[in-house]
């Protein structure tokens, strides 16, 4: 599915917010939100870890077992998945602007969708992080 430019692109002040949701136990997904997180400006993006014991897709208005399987965002109350996520992304974070924008293209959008589908079968696979075990409940995360 194609979507149009956010009016983060547009330069629009009144974009709404984007949020996304990445698995914590994932380490390179954990590393790459980190990266994220660092070039992020102000408030403009959301980051939830789905694999925190408090989070509940279904008050997020997600699917359990898809939000884990794919990349999701939402930009206001719209949903995006997979790539379509990623481009959201970048285009809300103004380093990563011109990178959404290239994403679009025809050629090279195709060639990022199969990429993505292809890193999604194996991702499950990948070693995962230990969750801390913790008798009181004060665990840092």
């Amino acid at each position: 599915m194609f979507f149009p430019p956010s009016p983060a692109m547009n330069g629009s002040m009144t974009n709404p917010p984007l949020t996304v949701y990445y698995d914590g136990l994932c380490p390179l997904c954990s590393r790459e939100i980190v990266h994220y997180r660092k070039k992020t400006v102000g408030d403009a993006v959301r980051f939830v870890d789905i694999t925190d014991p408090t989070f509940d897709a279904a008050a997020h208005g997600l699917d359990a077992r898809r939000v884990h399987r794919l990349m999701h965002v939402k930009v206001g109350d719209e949903v995006r998945v997979g790539l379509e996520a990623f481009i959201a992304l970048w285009e809300a974070i103004p380093a990563y602007r011109r990178l959404g924008r290239l994403a679009r293209l025809p050629g090279l959008h195709g060639l990022l969708a199969l990429g993505y589908r292809a890193f999604a079968v194996i991702r499950p696979w990948l070693p995962r992080r230990k969750r801390p075990v913790c008798s009181a409940g004060t665990c840092d995360r």
